[in-house]
């Protein structure tokens, strides 16, 4: 018999493959490294696409990506990371519905993808090669799982609808 798991392994594969690329748009976002905007032009690109206010959307959006990207990697409060980062992808994914699904049409499927990915793996936890593993799952708790993923799903909302509140005054607003 062998200590060597695959269901470990395949969790520390996807945490770490996911959290990079969570990471790498995000610092984007944050830093303008990877070719982005830094928090100058994410700012911009957030009040063009009607988030309110949109240093703070830039920021809470660099966040999410960058934190929940590095500590999903990391294996590292994971219900948390898997919800920052399903949460921050709700809102790409409300900026991206019009366009409808596929992400060559410039729908919001690569955003859904990762958000999706993010929140399996909050939900199912690290695996044994992981910092929570490492801490005794201090931070990786069913009710850190609860706590999170409701956090994350309120936040979510909360600013997906001020977006959408702001659009449709906007369009009233122009209309008039």
């Amino acid at each position: 018999m062998t200590s060597f798991n695959r269901r470990d392994l395949g969790l520390l594969v996807l945490r770490v493959g996911t959290g990079a690329v969570l990471a790498a748009h995000g610092t984007q976002k944050l830093a303008g490294w990877f070719g982005g905007g830094g928090i100058e032009g994410t700012t911009a690109a957030m009040e063009s696409m009607g988030f309110l206010p949109p240093k703070h959307s830039a920021l809470a959006a660099g966040l999410g990506e960058t934190g929940g990207g590095v500590l999903l990697a990391l294996g590292l409060a994971t219900p948390a990371a898997g919800a920052a980062a399903a949460g921050t992808m709700a809102g790409a994914v409300a900026v991206h519905a019009p366009a409808g699904f596929f992400a060559m049409g410039g729908g919001y499927e690569y955003p859904a993808f990762l958000g999706f990915a993010a929140a399996a793996i909050g939900l199912t936890g690290p695996g044994a090669y992981s910092l929570d593993h490492v801490t005794c799952h201090v931070l990786n708790r069913p009710w850190v799982v609860g706590l999170a993923f409701a956090g994350s799903a309120l936040a979510a909302a909360a600013v997906v609808g001020r977006r959408s509140k702001g659009r449709a005054e906007s369009a009233g607003t122009e209309e008039g």
